[in-house]
Protein backbone atom coordinates (compact mmCIF):
# COMPACT_ATOMS: atom_id res chain seq x y z
CA UNK A 1 0.00 0.00 0.00
CA UNK A 2 1.38 3.68 -1.22
CA UNK A 3 1.46 6.02 1.97
CA UNK A 4 -0.36 9.25 0.89
CA UNK A 5 1.83 12.48 0.29
CA UNK A 6 -0.45 14.37 1.66
CA UNK A 7 -2.48 13.11 4.91
CA UNK A 8 -5.74 13.93 5.76
CA UNK A 9 -6.10 13.95 9.51
CA UNK A 10 -9.17 13.38 11.69
CA UNK A 11 -8.99 14.16 15.37
CA UNK A 12 -11.42 11.90 17.98
CA UNK A 13 -11.22 13.96 21.52
CA UNK A 14 -12.18 11.93 24.46
CA UNK A 15 -12.30 15.24 26.46
CA UNK A 16 -12.44 13.86 29.56
CA UNK A 17 -9.82 11.51 29.03
CA UNK A 18 -7.49 14.84 27.64
CA UNK A 19 -8.65 16.68 30.93
CA UNK A 20 -7.36 13.68 33.46
CA UNK A 21 -4.34 13.51 31.77
CA UNK A 22 -3.80 17.08 31.51
CA UNK A 23 -4.11 17.27 35.40
CA UNK A 24 -1.90 15.28 36.25
CA UNK A 25 0.71 15.70 34.05
CA UNK A 26 0.53 19.54 34.60
CA UNK A 27 -1.78 20.33 37.63
CA UNK A 28 -4.49 21.97 35.66
CA UNK A 29 -8.10 22.17 37.75
CA UNK A 30 -10.34 22.27 34.96
CA UNK A 31 -10.76 21.66 30.84
CA UNK A 32 -8.61 24.67 30.15
CA UNK A 33 -7.35 23.18 26.66
CA UNK A 34 -8.82 24.64 23.33
CA UNK A 35 -9.15 21.39 21.80
CA UNK A 36 -8.88 22.83 17.93
CA UNK A 37 -5.50 24.14 18.22
CA UNK A 38 -4.50 21.16 20.30
CA UNK A 39 -5.27 19.11 17.72
CA UNK A 40 -4.17 21.42 14.89
CA UNK A 41 -0.32 21.60 16.65
CA UNK A 42 0.01 17.81 17.25
CA UNK A 43 -0.88 17.50 13.33
CA UNK A 44 1.24 20.22 12.61
CA UNK A 45 4.18 18.51 13.89
CA UNK A 46 3.27 15.64 11.85
CA UNK A 47 2.97 17.01 8.86
CA UNK A 48 -0.55 15.92 8.73
CA UNK A 49 -3.43 18.28 7.20
CA UNK A 50 -5.98 17.96 9.95
CA UNK A 51 -9.64 17.90 8.02
CA UNK A 52 -11.71 17.29 11.49
CA UNK A 53 -11.74 17.53 15.13
CA UNK A 54 -14.51 15.29 16.57
CA UNK A 55 -14.96 15.86 20.48
CA UNK A 56 -16.74 13.51 22.79
CA UNK A 57 -17.80 14.30 26.48
CA UNK A 58 -20.51 13.16 28.80
CA UNK A 59 -22.31 16.17 30.02
CA UNK A 60 -23.70 16.81 33.97
CA UNK A 61 -27.41 17.19 34.59
CA UNK A 62 -28.09 20.52 34.87
CA UNK A 63 -30.24 20.40 37.96
CA UNK A 64 -27.82 18.14 39.65
CA UNK A 65 -24.22 19.87 38.61
CA UNK A 66 -25.25 23.54 37.74
CA UNK A 67 -22.16 25.24 37.67
CA UNK A 68 -20.34 22.60 35.39
CA UNK A 69 -23.08 21.95 32.82
CA UNK A 70 -23.39 25.19 32.25
CA UNK A 71 -19.34 25.19 32.32
CA UNK A 72 -19.66 23.04 29.30
CA UNK A 73 -22.69 24.22 27.58
CA UNK A 74 -20.76 27.38 27.24
CA UNK A 75 -17.28 26.03 26.16
CA UNK A 76 -18.68 23.62 23.53
CA UNK A 77 -20.54 26.46 22.20
CA UNK A 78 -17.48 28.13 21.30
CA UNK A 79 -15.99 24.18 20.32
CA UNK A 80 -19.49 23.93 17.84
CA UNK A 81 -18.49 27.60 16.11
CA UNK A 82 -15.07 26.92 15.42
CA UNK A 83 -16.34 23.34 13.50
CA UNK A 84 -15.63 21.09 16.46
CA UNK A 85 -17.72 18.25 15.98
CA UNK A 86 -19.19 17.71 19.56
CA UNK A 87 -20.73 14.63 20.54
CA UNK A 88 -22.33 14.47 24.37
CA UNK A 89 -23.89 12.06 26.79
CA UNK A 90 -25.48 12.29 29.74
CA UNK A 91 -23.73 11.57 32.82
CA UNK A 92 -24.94 8.59 35.43
CA UNK A 93 -24.78 9.73 39.00
CA UNK A 94 -23.47 7.50 41.77
CA UNK A 95 -22.37 8.38 45.89
CA UNK A 96 -19.07 8.11 46.81
CA UNK A 97 -17.22 8.31 49.91
CA UNK A 98 -14.53 11.08 49.58
CA UNK A 99 -11.81 12.18 52.38
CA UNK A 100 -11.35 15.85 52.69
CA UNK A 101 -7.94 17.83 52.67
CA UNK A 102 -9.24 18.61 56.96
CA UNK A 103 -9.44 14.41 57.17
CA UNK A 104 -12.82 14.19 57.18
CA UNK A 105 -15.04 12.01 54.99
CA UNK A 106 -17.92 12.68 53.02
CA UNK A 107 -20.31 11.04 50.76
CA UNK A 108 -20.87 12.80 47.73
CA UNK A 109 -22.41 12.09 44.29
CA UNK A 110 -19.62 11.48 41.41
CA UNK A 111 -20.62 11.73 37.34
CA UNK A 112 -19.78 8.91 35.54
CA UNK A 113 -19.90 8.71 31.88
CA UNK A 114 -20.87 6.25 29.79
CA UNK A 115 -20.85 5.02 26.32
CA UNK A 116 -17.93 7.50 24.92
CA UNK A 117 -14.91 5.24 24.30
CA UNK A 118 -18.30 3.25 22.21
CA UNK A 119 -19.26 6.24 20.36
CA UNK A 120 -15.29 6.84 19.71
CA UNK A 121 -14.91 3.28 18.45
CA UNK A 122 -17.91 3.68 15.98
CA UNK A 123 -17.03 6.50 14.82
CA UNK A 124 -13.22 5.64 13.76
CA UNK A 125 -14.32 2.38 12.58
CA UNK A 126 -16.90 3.78 10.12
CA UNK A 127 -14.87 7.14 9.18
CA UNK A 128 -12.29 4.13 7.99
CA UNK A 129 -14.60 2.31 6.40
CA UNK A 130 -15.73 5.67 4.20
CA UNK A 131 -12.20 6.34 3.61
CA UNK A 132 -12.68 9.80 5.38
CA UNK A 133 -9.20 10.34 6.82
CA UNK A 134 -5.32 8.74 6.42
CA UNK A 135 -4.58 9.10 9.77
CA UNK A 136 -6.85 8.96 12.89
CA UNK A 137 -5.68 11.30 15.84
CA UNK A 138 -6.81 9.26 19.10
CA UNK A 139 -6.77 11.85 21.80
CA UNK A 140 -7.27 9.42 24.87
CA UNK A 141 -5.33 6.53 26.70
CA UNK A 142 -8.31 4.56 26.75
CA UNK A 143 -7.54 0.73 26.19
CA UNK A 144 -10.34 -0.39 25.56
CA UNK A 145 -9.97 1.40 22.07
CA UNK A 146 -7.03 -0.95 21.20
CA UNK A 147 -9.32 -3.47 19.92
CA UNK A 148 -10.22 -0.51 17.09
CA UNK A 149 -6.79 -0.16 16.75
CA UNK A 150 -6.09 -3.97 15.57
CA UNK A 151 -9.63 -3.79 13.31
CA UNK A 152 -8.38 -0.60 11.21
CA UNK A 153 -5.35 -2.00 9.63
CA UNK A 154 -7.84 -4.98 7.79
CA UNK A 155 -10.04 -2.26 6.79
CA UNK A 156 -6.86 -0.69 5.08
CA UNK A 157 -5.81 -3.60 3.72
CA UNK A 158 -9.24 -4.70 2.42
CA UNK A 159 -9.41 -0.95 0.75
CA UNK A 160 -5.97 -1.55 -0.44
CA UNK A 161 -5.19 1.78 1.09
CA UNK A 162 -2.64 3.20 3.73
CA UNK A 163 -4.21 4.07 7.15
CA UNK A 164 -2.38 5.30 10.52
CA UNK A 165 -4.01 5.40 14.27
CA UNK A 166 -1.99 7.70 16.39
CA UNK A 167 -2.82 8.31 20.10
CA UNK A 168 -1.99 11.56 22.06
CA UNK A 169 -1.92 13.07 25.15
CA UNK A 170 -0.06 15.06 27.49
CA UNK A 171 2.49 13.59 29.61
CA UNK A 172 4.60 15.63 32.19
CA UNK A 173 5.98 15.48 36.23
CA UNK A 174 3.16 14.53 37.24
CA UNK A 175 2.03 11.70 34.54
CA UNK A 176 1.57 8.24 35.77
CA UNK A 177 0.46 6.81 32.67
CA UNK A 178 2.96 6.92 29.99
CA UNK A 179 1.35 4.77 27.63
CA UNK A 180 -1.09 5.44 24.77
CA UNK A 181 -3.41 3.41 23.19
CA UNK A 182 -1.89 0.09 22.25
CA UNK A 183 -1.12 -0.95 18.59
CA UNK A 184 -1.14 2.82 17.52
CA UNK A 185 2.11 5.63 17.54
CA UNK A 186 1.76 7.29 20.23
CA UNK A 187 2.21 11.13 20.59
CA UNK A 188 3.69 12.93 24.04
CA UNK A 189 2.02 16.39 24.12
CA UNK A 190 4.30 18.32 26.45
CA UNK A 191 4.05 21.48 28.31
CA UNK A 192 5.29 23.71 26.08
CA UNK A 193 2.61 22.67 23.34
CA UNK A 194 -0.39 22.48 25.73
CA UNK A 195 0.36 25.60 26.85
CA UNK A 196 0.28 27.54 23.48
CA UNK A 197 -3.33 26.11 22.98
CA UNK A 198 -4.82 26.96 26.27
CA UNK A 199 -8.53 28.13 25.89
CA UNK A 200 -8.04 31.82 27.38
CA UNK A 201 -11.60 32.19 27.80
CA UNK A 202 -12.70 32.55 31.64
CA UNK A 203 -15.87 30.45 31.61
CA UNK A 204 -15.11 30.21 35.71
CA UNK A 205 -15.08 33.78 36.23
CA UNK A 206 -18.48 34.21 34.51
CA UNK A 207 -20.30 31.28 36.05
CA UNK A 208 -18.76 32.26 39.63
CA UNK A 209 -20.23 35.85 38.97
CA UNK A 210 -23.50 34.53 38.07
CA UNK A 211 -23.50 33.04 41.90
CA UNK A 212 -22.31 29.51 40.62
CA UNK A 213 -20.29 27.48 42.08
CA UNK A 214 -17.98 24.14 41.68
CA UNK A 215 -18.30 21.03 43.55
CA UNK A 216 -15.42 19.82 45.43
CA UNK A 217 -15.24 17.04 42.80
CA UNK A 218 -17.54 16.39 40.07
CA UNK A 219 -15.91 13.72 37.75
CA UNK A 220 -15.11 9.93 38.61
CA UNK A 221 -11.50 8.86 36.35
Amino acid sequence: MIEPTTKRAVAFVDGQNLYHAARKAFGYSYPNYDVQALASAVCRTKGWGLAQVRFYTGLADASRDPFWYNFWTAKLAVMGRQGVKVFTRSVRYRRRIVRLPDGTEQDIPVAEEKGIDVRIALDVILMALRSEYDVGVIFSQDQDLSEVATDVPIIAQQQGRWIKLACAYPVGPGSHNLRGVNSTDWIEIDAVTYNDCLDRRDYLRRLRLRGLDAPHQWWEE
